[in-house]
């Protein structure tokens, strides 16, 4: 066989193989694991929650940015004995693409201080929980502010025991301004949000998409 032919079967396969194990890599990419070990659902946090009458394909992912932090402690609280900032209990329920609840699933939320800065060497307002057997969560914390270029927002990673990771992005529905003018805002991230006695109160509903 003429040696440029044998050669251009050679680089074929080599393509070949290396498109394989591409995919290979990918699919494993979108199953890859957050760490945690999945021990059942939380205990009963009495929330309460109805799921939605119906649910959308899934919640929209977002970029991860820079500052993420693998293995963050499991604490219902990030509040910390110096905070500063408006106290926020994030809540709200881990439901797959049909509403049903995602019992045992993990919530891994990060965000920035009250000065716009994340904590790169340790894990302040870092934490992860899972959720219940109705699927809730509920964090303690405080509301991040805005910093150089971004809108306040909390980071999230949610995965159930048998689905994909989503990373996303929540909102807050007060600062329409500083929402506007930030590129990476989504509308349909935005918490629902009220004031109860000295706390703010935000709730949002992740959607993961089937498997």
């Amino acid at each position: 066989m003429d040696r440029s032919v044998t050669r251009r079967l050679a680089l074929t396969g080599l393509a070949g193989a290396g498109s394989a194990a591409a995919s290979l890599f990918a699919a494993r990419g979108a199953w890859a694991s957050l760490g945690y070990a999945f021990s059942g659902p939380a205990a009963d946090r009495g929330l309460g929650f109805a799921p939605p009458a119906a649910c959308t394909a899934g919640t929209r992912s977002s970029t991860a940015g820079p500052f993420y932090t693998p293995l963050t402690p499991r604490r219902d609280s990030l509040r910390e004995p110096d905070t500063r900032g408006q106290p926020l209990v994030f809540e709200g329920l881990a439901l797959a693409h049909d509403c049903r609840p995602l019992a045992g699933a993990v919530i891994d939320i990060w965000h920035c201080d009250e000065d716009g800065h994340y904590d790169n060497r340790g894990f302040r307002y870092r934490g992860h929980q899972f959720t219940d057997a109705a699927g809730a969560f509920r964090f303690e914390t405080v509301r991040p502010v805005r910093y150089s270029g971004r809108t306040p927002h909390i980071h999230v990673k949610v995965q159930g025991e048998a689905t994909p990771v989503l990373t996303t992005q929540v909102y807050f529905p007060d600062l329409v301004e500083a929402n506007a003018n930030d590129w990476i805002f989504r509308d349909d991230l935005v918490m629902h949000l009220d004031r109860v006695r000295d706390a703010w109160r935000g709730r949002f509903d992740f959607v993961l998409p089937p498997a």
